[in-house]
Parts: structure tokens; sequence; C-alpha cells
């Protein structure tokens, strides 16, 4: 896809892998809609891209709300081109309750649902468009510590594929960006928790590759649109490690099962 001139509207904008994709958008010629659930942060976002040239304006927004997201979708810069679903958190560790159930679900996951369900008719009738779905090794893979994220994530990746299945011969792209540990406010979040489901979640990021910037995972998923490309991994072991869990789920399973009682060993 030639990015130069389409309209990109980045979730999650504020910080982290989101100003990063919004900062690499803006560079590779779109108009850049930051929108944040935090105002001022969006704002920052959108600032720094003016101030090197970029166009970008900040909406505040929560991106579960599909008033929100259709919000996103009017701004003074048009009908948008590219809709990245990078808002996201980690959620509460161990099974969670209800409540926390419900609120990583609509982050997560429903928020690219609804994003979908606003945007595709639209690029339907207008003969293309792009989706990238901000998701997780963990969609891969899975997440120690943390049922809710490892879930949402595993249910993004499917959705990311639903949509590309279903609409790719009607013009629709799809990414669907699966990173391990990131230098972000997320995973120094989660390091910083006393919760032991947590360190453990924490460490076993940490602890199975580079710990890469959100810039390189920014530059990666902007290839992958550029070249229509579905797979991102910023992390490039992570296949390895997808197909070695493919190969034996039962060995896998295990695998995992030691590494988890090794990290609560603190080894």
């Amino acid at each position: 896809m030639d990015i130069e001139q389409t309209v990109a509207v980045i979730t999650g904008a504020g910080s982290g892998i989101g100003r990063a994709l919004a900062e690499a958008f803006a560079v590779a010629g779109a108009r850049v809609v930051a929108a944040d659930l935090d105002a001022e942060s969006a704002e920052q976002t959108a600032a720094q891209i003016r101030s090197g040239g970029g166009q970008a304006l900040a909406v505040r927004a929560d991106a579960g709300v599909t008033a929100d997201i259709e919000a996103l979708t009017t701004t003074e810069f048009g009908p948008v081109d590219i809709y990245v679903a990078n808002a996201g958190i980690i959620g509460a560790p161990g099974l969670g309750t209800d409540e926390d159930w419900d609120h990583i679900l609509d982050v997560n996951l429903r928020s690219h649902v609804r994003a979908a369900q606003v945007i595709v008719p639209q690029w339907l009738s207008r003969g293309g468009g792009y989706f990238v779905s901000v998701a997780s090794a963990a969609g891969l893979l899975s997440q120690i510590g943390a049922a809710g994220y490892a879930v949402t994530k595993h249910a993004a990746v499917g959705f990311a594929e639903w949509l590309a299945i279903t609409y790719g011969d009607d013009g629709v792209g799809v990414s669907c960006v699966c990173p391990l540990g990131v230098d972000t406010p997320l995973l120094d979040a989660v390091r910083a928790s006393a919760d032991p489901d947590s360190a453990a979640g924490a460490a076993s990021i940490v602890q199975s590759g580079d710990v890469i910037s959100a810039e390189d995972v920014a530059a990666a998923t902007v290839d992958a649109v550029r070249s229509d490309r579905f797979l991102v991994l910023p992390h490039a072991q992570v296949l390895d490690m997808y197909r070695h869990k493919g190969s034996d789920y039962d060995r896998w399973i295990a695998g995992m099962r030691r590494y988890q009682r090794s990290l609560r060993a603190g080894r």
C-alpha cells in the first residue's frame, strides 16, 4: 500500500508502541489521527509529529466505544485509509474476576471488532483500506501469569486472520503485529508489579528475547503495510517458537510448565 497522503488512525497513540506508530506513519507521508484515552498524551504525540513537519491531530477517544470510533473516522482529515488498532492493556494477573475479563475483552478484542464494524463497510464502498491489529507474540504462543492477556491476544490474532480471509479479495489489507518484549510503559508496569504471577510473566517476557524499542516495532509495521504482509514479527525467533509449538503441542505445554516452575522458583 502506498502510505503517502493516506489518513491513518492510531489508537493508544499517547505513548509506547502507539506513539512510535503514529510517528512512523507520519514520516511515511500519512496524515495521522493520534487517538488516546489520555487527551494530553495524544496531543503530545500530535504536536511532536507537527514539529517534525508532519500532519497530525489529536483526538481523545476510548478505542472500545463505537461512538468514539465513529468520531475517529470523521475528522477534518477526511475518510480513514489505515486503521491501527493498537490500544491494549495487560489486565489482571491470574484468572481475574468477571469485571477484569469484561475490561480486557473490551480493550484488547472488542475494540478491534467494533472498529471493523464501523470502518470495513466504508472501505468496501470505497474500494479498499488497511487494518492493522497490534496483538502480541502471546497471541501465537501464550503469556505466563495473565490469562486475560493470553486469551485476548489469541483472539485478536484470530479476528485479524478472519478479516484477512473474508475481505482480502475486496481490497481490505490486514497486518497482525506480534512482538515479544518491547520497551514501553506497559512492560514497565508489569515489571514493577509485586504480584507473583505478574513477576513470572515479566520475567518470561524479558528472558524470551531482546527487549526492543517501540520504534523497531513501528518500522516493521510500516514495512508490512507497504508490502501487504499479514504476520509482522519484530522478533524473528517467534516464528521458530510458533513452529515448535505446533509441531508437538503436548511437548510444548510440558516445556512451558517447566519454564513456569523455574520462574516461580526465581531461576
